[in-house]
């Protein structure tokens, strides 16, 4: 099992600081949630359905001619790699380790590289992995650039897999609209921008045959009849995705002036968190945590670069704390 964020039970016990006392910003899940609802009793009783109008709201929303809800883009990671035979396999450095590690497991050759050198050397390989934007380091890539590598790929038979799981703040540089293309594949989360992480829910968007396969492997009844029935009010509900939108932005570049202030500028970050490098980045996240602030920290062999990630606070009493923790940390890891 690879190291996540959110361990936050974990980092109480290590800590001696009840959960209740946390800053958490060790995930990159908005705390800017949608409001759920009272849920009716036959969310509950019965099978969920296939029929219930889901994949209609989400194709609104994601602009996807096709798609298939799964249990949070975590299952179509480890699904799609055994949809293809033993292929080789670039994926992007830093970024979210579970991709590399699904596609190892199955048994296929992997290199992980930095974004440029993958789209340059993108020839080599059978299939190439992207995170856009990236997490952690938040870079981005030219919408028709991706699209030319799609076609490159789909040439000799190849995919493109775009992990777009923050992608929801800048929804217009999303390529599930020309997901129906042979050998694109992208995977989309509900659970960072509507802040339910626990709902476990999330959509691949490709073609109706790569579709089919990942439907046959991954089973029936992938989302739960609750999370069904949150997620077709959230996906319809444009208002407060425009509000959500404005709130993302603000807080994270508030969050990124508040990094930068304190001698952590060296990074980038999208809307839902910012990633800082720093050769200090282990000793830093011990001492915001003493504090009771948990980061998310990534070392050399894990992100390429010792680094941390910061996710956005909920509120201003969130942000003072974080600048006040962050100003003793640094202190204390001075050299």
């Amino acid at each position: 099992m690879l190291e996540h964020g959110g361990r936050l039970l974990r980092a109480s016990r290590e800590h001696g600081i009840p959960a209740g006392d946390w800053l958490d910003l060790s995930t990159g899940i908005s705390p800017f949630a949608w409001p759920v609802p009272a849920l009716p009793a036959s969310a509950w009783q019965r099978l969920p359905e296939d029929d219930d109008g889901l994949a209609d709201a989400a194709r609104a929303y994601y602009g996807a001619p096709h798609l298939l809800p799964v249990a949070g883009s975590q299952a179509a990671i480890q699904a799609l790699p055994g949809l293809r035979e033993r292929s080789r396999v670039g994926v992007i450095l830093p970024g979210y380790a579970e991709h590399a590690h699904a596609w190892q497991q199955a048994g296929h050759a992997v290199e992980r590289l930095a974004g440029a050198r993958l789209l340059d050397e993108a020839g080599r390989f059978d299939v190439v992995v992207l995170i856009h934007p990236n997490n952690p380091g938040g870079g981005r890539f030219d919408r028709d650039a991706l699209l030319r590598l799609h076609a490159g790929l789909a040439a000799r038979g190849g995919w493109l897999v775009v992990d777009e799981a923050f992608m929801d703040a800048t929804p217009s540089d999303s390529l599930c609209a020309d997901s129906a293309r042979e050998g694109l594949v992208v995977l989309r989360s509900a659970g960072k921008f509507f802040g339910l992480a626990g709902a476990r829910a999330g959509f691949a968007c490709a073609a109706p045959a790569l579709l089919d396969g990942l439907r046959e492997r991954l089973g029936p009844w992938t989302l739960t009849g609750p999370t069904r029935h949150v997620l077709r009010l959230a996906l319809a509900d444009r208002d407060w995705q425009a509000r959500a939108r404005a709130w993302l932005a603000a807080g994270s570049s508030r969050l990124a002036s508040l990094l930068d202030a304190r001698g952590l500028s060296d990074g980038g970050g999208t809307g839902f968190f910012q990633w800082r490098r720093d050769p200090r980045a282990e000793r830093l996240h011990a001492a915001l945590a003493r504090r009771g602030v948990l980061t998310r920290v990534f070392g050399e062999a894990e992100a390429g670069v010792a680094s941390l990630r910061f996710g956005l606070p909920s509120d201003e009493a969130g942000f003072e704390r974080l600048d006040m923790a962050l100003a003793a940390a640094m202190r204390e890891v001075a050299p």
